[in-house]
């Protein structure tokens, strides 16, 4: 009765919501931990922190101005495959498919199922059984909601978010409290250079930026932001402005209460926070906990499907991927392919060696689409765009991307060598189905197969083009 395709129903609100939804989840609640542990003193993971957040606001700037020079949704992906070329997007779409992303959205779903039964066995952990359990059940719920409404994830997403911001408020507060009343003895010796070991200090950006990763999930949706052109730059720097402020805030409170040798020995920071901080709310902060990485898998699976969404569109996907519900108006098939790879991550994995694993090729290919930033600049220096950063800002990001991709070798060379070997096996697989178009090997008896699910599932292709 109507045509079938995404509508534009992410707002300013929305967007700005489903960015700091996505970037207050699992990682302030988590990664204080790792990054104290591989900065080695509270004042270097303090400095860590900091430098996390200006380096999401150089990168989230990038994206903004790639959001308004290129039109098309899909985030990373499409920014390198229209300014690098189809092989490094290919092999980022194989590395995000195998390992950034499933590997990302375990990590968040650990920390769901961790916070949401520690509560109950407190002052014991909780039983690993049990958390992966509540772990999958949560994660099964936000497909779901992904998969039935559009309009629906989105109003979720703008509700965690407030929820989010109320967690770490209540964090907050009172170790600002305790500081204002003179507890500064955590602080004593802060910059004690004796436990600095630098070659770990890539471990420590990559579990801080960790905790700022979201600031670009706006690119992934552009072909569903109202007035895009406006609302990506806005939302982009209100969000990640407030998340520094509020990390940094956080991270003190963190050490005015517990200090550094109790945030280390914590298997979740929060808990151990209320626990000391005020007992009348133990159950209350670590069920928004929960709730913060619920909202942050929800903005996960509802960017990841638009990238899947679009490689498909663009031929370097299985061509069911790029069908759309007639009713729901939901990219059904893209939503609903990661699940078998995050249940097996969540089944088998840590949260500390997923993170490593994934953060490499994560950070690999985002310094590679903001390099693709200066190169479509200089090759296209006549298109006007309406938000433009000083060339400075993308260069700095890359540089340090890059660097702190090649130190991370020597920090951590197991989890990195897994990461980029499953990089490299793109390759052969590119060379094969992409270069030389042998479908066959990729996807047998392919087009009988998507013609029954794409009966199956009630999906067809996109009839209104949107960028």
């Amino acid at each position: 009765e109507e045509a079938v395709f995404l509508r534009k129903k992410i707002t300013l609100l929305r967007a700005f919501s489903l960015l700091i939804g996505s970037m207050v989840g699992s990682g302030i609640f988590i990664s204080p931990k790792g990054v104290l542990k591989n900065s080695g003193s509270v004042g270097f993971s303090l400095v860590v922190w900091f430098a996390c957040g200006l380096l999401s606001m150089f990168g989230a700037l990038s994206y903004a101005e790639l959001g308004t020079r290129i039109t098309k949704s899909g985030g990373h992906y499409i920014y390198i495959l229209e300014t690098l070329g189809p092989l490094p997007s290919f092999l980022f779409l194989w590395a995000e498919f195998f390992a950034i992303r499933p590997a990302n959205s375990a990590v968040v779903s650990l920390a769901f199922g961790r916070y949401m039964l520690e509560p109950f066995f407190a002052p014991c952990a909780a039983p690993v059984p049990a958390v992966k359990l509540v772990s999958l059940l949560g994660y099964y719920m936000v497909l779901t909601l992904n998969s039935w409404s559009v309009t629906w994830s989105a109003r979720l997403q703008t509700a965690l978010s407030i929820v989010k911001l109320l967690a770490l408020a209540l964090i907050i507060v009172p170790g600002m409290m305790l500081l204002a009343q003179g507890h500064t003895e955590n602080f004593q010796d802060a910059f004690n250079r004796q436990s600095l070991v630098l070659d770990k200090l890539p471990l420590a950006f990559y579990a801080g930026m960790f905790a700022y990763s979201g600031w670009f999930q706006a690119s992934f949706v552009r072909e569903e932001l109202v007035r895009p052109e406006r609302n990506i730059p806005l939302a982009v720097i209100v969000s990640v402005v407030t998340v520094i402020v509020g990390y940094m805030l956080t991270n003190v409170s963190y050490y005015t209460v517990l200090g550094m040798q109790d945030v280390l020995a914590s298997p979740a920071v929060a808990v151990s926070f209320v626990q000391r901080a005020f007992k009348s709310l133990i159950s209350v902060v670590p069920v928004l906990v929960a709730l913060s990485c619920f909202g942050t898998m929800n903005g996960g699976i509802f960017t990841f499907s638009r990238t899947l969404f679009v490689a498909s569109r663009e031929g370097q996907w299985p061509p069911l991927f790029s069908m759309i519900h007639i009713r729901r108006h939901t990219p059904l098939p893209a939503v609903m392919l990661m699940f078998p790879l995050v249940t097996a991550m969540v089944c088998i994995g840590d949260i500390y060696h997923l993170m490593n694993f994934f953060s490499f090729s994560r950070w690999l290919f985002i310094g590679l689409a903001t390099l693709g930033l200066i190169v479509h600049r200089h090759r296209h220096p006549e298109l006007h765009s309406p938000f433009k950063v000083p060339l400075f800002i993308p260069v700095s990001f890359t540089i340090i991307c890059l660097f702190t991709v090649a130190m991370s070798f020597y920090s951590d060379p197991v989890n990195i060598s897994i990461g980029c070997a499953v990089v490299l096996s793109g390759f052969p697989v590119y060379y094969l189905v992409i270069h030389r178009q042998i479908t066959f090997l990729f996807f047998p008896l392919s087009d009988y197969i998507t013609h029954k699910l794409q009966l199956l599932l009630e999906v067809v292709q996109q009839e209104i083009k949107t960028y």
